[in-house]
């Protein structure tokens, strides 16, 4: 589903979503220069400005949730989420801001809700690792972040917004109980230079649900987000520095001991600050430049208050992990450049360095990580509709020996002039994180150890896509697509249980993940309707054990679909979106029957969103709807281990249940 990179999408109600008929539509993700959906080897899967600002979402983990192939988990005891992809979650899944990794302190992707929605234009999802261009620790794929870039010429714009929402039956007008975000946007261009800043809140209530006294199931958060952005552009060369600041705070309130009205507070408290800057120079028809480098520190430290409330006095405790800190800081640097040496070849050389440091008082020491990585690709068109990328990178980390050469191969090949097939395989390598090496955490949730002695991740992923526009007229288009893919990874890192009940991440045992996706779009003149089934195989690790007869994937089903309807004459739209997410099986051993297996699945549920937008008065934009229409709050579990490290028991929290919100937007531009 590819988006235009322009901000105008936004604007424009007959721009729709799929990639299927979109093939005009332009990509950024893995390419040498923007290029049409049409015409890139790689199969991208993109959201739209508009499909974000239909869903009236205040966070990333809300549009993407509705994504074939894409699972959200969330951990209540410290308040954040995790994203899979493809089968596969935390460290392999790379969270990138237009280009530049995000820099995330444990095993969760939990910068994917610290980015401001309201500075995305469009969010480009590539399955699979684009292992040469991007590196080689996404072994599930890249979920790029293309934030706004305003069109050239002189101008002032200045956009603002407000929402409120409910959470689950719970909510009190801008504050407490319920979801509120206002956000403020401000913007100059004049002879190529630009100037724009933003400011956006985030507070949420939490949820009480079926928490007792004054604990709550969702813990109360409250986000604070700003930035600025300043840019160069002439003639030939583009500059652009942007800043970036997150404060975030996470509340856990303590539950009341009767017997002496004493109580526990924990508060989670994050800043986030990235710096990135960006250069791009057109040296001729034939050569031009792209740099990336970034400074980025995470922020993270656990406040601990004992309360009496009969003494009405506060204390900070002293307990194991009441009270850390955690400092995160990564500084990337990447540069390529794009020479056509031909109409028919066109070569990408470049070079990357990463290095991670952290400064932490669950981690030993102060250790540093640093990766440095050369690498090639060219692009190759044949005359016949063949398109070719082979790509070889080279990668040196300071910690783990890495294979020599990590190749890459995809081909796009024009079957008919509207019948496309792409391939692609590439080789996969993942040192361990800090966190996996060195982190020590024991609390009253949690017992956790790193280990120094792993090994890393190493993987091969096989992709394919099959594209045929079926109908392709003015007022009538449908097209479908078709695609599978597998992924092995040898050495998969994981938490398990060792020695005196402590969990600590190990190489347990190689991990596979296949499946395909079968989707449908059909644009008739205001309306627009997608339908997407995926299966998704997990392999199952028992199944290598001789004596079970067991299979060696577990599956689960998905069913995704979305329904537009543009009323142009009323300034209006309406948008329901649509998912069913199979049930999640997975084997595991007995832990009172030595030998058994047992088949522990965590339920399946439905989700959907219904929003209506107007437009009033050009400027003025009011959109009201409902998001969870099936008030999923809870998902059972039959597992039988419910003491892991994060454990919340056999329930395992999804959402606060449904919730209702109404927001009005403004939006002024000078030209």
């Amino acid at each position: 589903m590819i988006a235009l990179a322009g901000s105008a999408a936004a604007q424009d109600g007959k721009r729709m979503d799929s990639s299927i008929f979109r093939l005009g539509d332009v990509v950024i993700t893995g390419q040498y220069s923007p290029r049409s959906m049409k015409q890139s080897v790689f199969r991208v899967r993109s959201i739209s400005a508009e499909r974000i600002r239909l869903s009236g979402a205040v966070n990333l983990q809300q549009v993407l949730m509705s994504q074939p192939g894409i699972r959200f988990s969330s951990d209540n005891t410290l308040g954040t989420s995790d994203i899979e992809l493809m089968g596969m979650s935390g460290q392999n899944v790379k969270i990138l801001l237009d280009g530049v990794p995000l820099t995330d302190r444990g095993d969760t992707r939990e910068s994917l809700n610290q980015v401001d929605i309201h500075t995305i234009d469009h969010i480009e999802i590539v399955e699979g690792p684009l292992s040469v261009t991007y590196g080689t620790d996404a072994l599930a794929g890249v979920i790029n972040i293309i934030t706004r870039k305003d069109a050239p010429g002189d101008n002032l714009f200045v956009s603002a917004g407000i929402q409120e929402e409910s959470a689950g039956s719970e909510y009190h007008p801008f504050a407490k109980e319920g979801l509120h975000n206002e956000h403020l946007r401000i913007g100059w261009q004049h002879k190529g230079w630009s100037l724009s800043g933003y400011g956006t809140r985030n507070d949420f209530g939490g949820w009480k649900g079926h928490a007792a006294g004054r604990e709550k199931e969702w813990k109360p958060k409250d986000q604070g987000m700003a930035g600025v952005t300043a840019g160069y552009s002439h003639n030939n060369m583009d500059i652009r520095y942007r800043l970036d600041y997150l404060d975030e705070g996470i509340f856990s309130p303590g539950r009341l001991n009767p017997n002496n009205y004493k109580a526990l507070d924990q508060h989670y408290l994050t800043t986030r600050v990235t710096q990135l800057l960006q250069a791009e120079w057109r040296i001729s028809p034939r050569i031009s430049y792209s740099g990336a480098a970034s400074y980025q520190v995470d922020n993270r430290r656990t406040r601990s208050i004992g309360r009496d409330f009969r003494s009405g006095k506060d204390s900070l405790t002293t307990g194991a992990g009441e009270q850390d800190r955690s400092v995160f800081h990564t500084l990337f640097f990447r540069s390529t450049v794009q020479y056509r040496i031909s109409s028919a070849i066109s070569l990408q050389p470049g070079m990357e360095i990463k290095s991670d440091h952290a400064d932490d008082d669950r981690i030993t020491g102060a250790p540093t990580l640093n990766d440095y990585a050369l690498f090639v690709s060219s692009e190759i068109s044949i005359p016949a509709g063949i398109r070719i990328r082979p790509g070889i990178r080279l990668t040196k980390n300071s910690v783990y020996k890495a294979p020599p050469l990590i190749p890459s191969l995809s081909a796009k090949f024009a079957l008919a002039r509207d019948l496309d097939l792409r391939l692609s395989y590439a080789r996969g390598f993942r040192a361990p994180s800090l966190r996996e090496l060195y982190f020590t955490f024991f609390d009253a949730n949690h017992s956790i150890q790193g280990n120094p002695g792993l090994k890393a991740e190493q993987s091969n992923s096989f992709n394919g896509a099959l594209s045929w526009q079926v109908i392709n007229r003015d007022d009538l288009r449908f097209g479908t697509e078709l695609t599978a893919f597998y992924n092995g990874i040898d050495n998969h890192i994981d938490l398990a249980l060792g020695a005196d009940n402590i969990y600590t991440y190990m190489n347990i045992f190689r991990y596979r993940t296949t499946g395909g996706v079968l989707e449908g779009s059909l644009l008739w003149k205001h309306l627009q309707a997608t339908l997407a089934f995926s299966c998704i195989g997990r392999y199952n690790e028992l199944s290598e054990d001789k004596q079970q007869s067991l299979p060696a994937f577990v599956w689960s089903p998905e069913l995704s679909s979305g329904l537009t309807w543009h009323l142009p004459k009323a300034g209006a739209s309406l948008a329901l979106y649509y998912k069913y997410t199979g049930s999640l099986p997975a084997y595991e051993a007995d832990p009172d029957h030595a030998g058994k297996v047992h088949l522990a699945r965590t339920a399946a549920f439905h989700w959907a969103d219904l929003t209506a937008t107007k437009t009033l008065a050009k400027h003025f934009t009011l959109q009201a709807g409902v998001k969870n229409l099936f008030n999923v709050t809870r998902l059972p579990n039959t597992t039988l281990n419910t003491e892991g490290a994060h454990s919340t028991g056999s329930l395992q929290p999804m959402s606060y249940g449904r919730s209702w919100f109404i927001g009005a937007s403004f939006s002024w531009s000078k030209h």
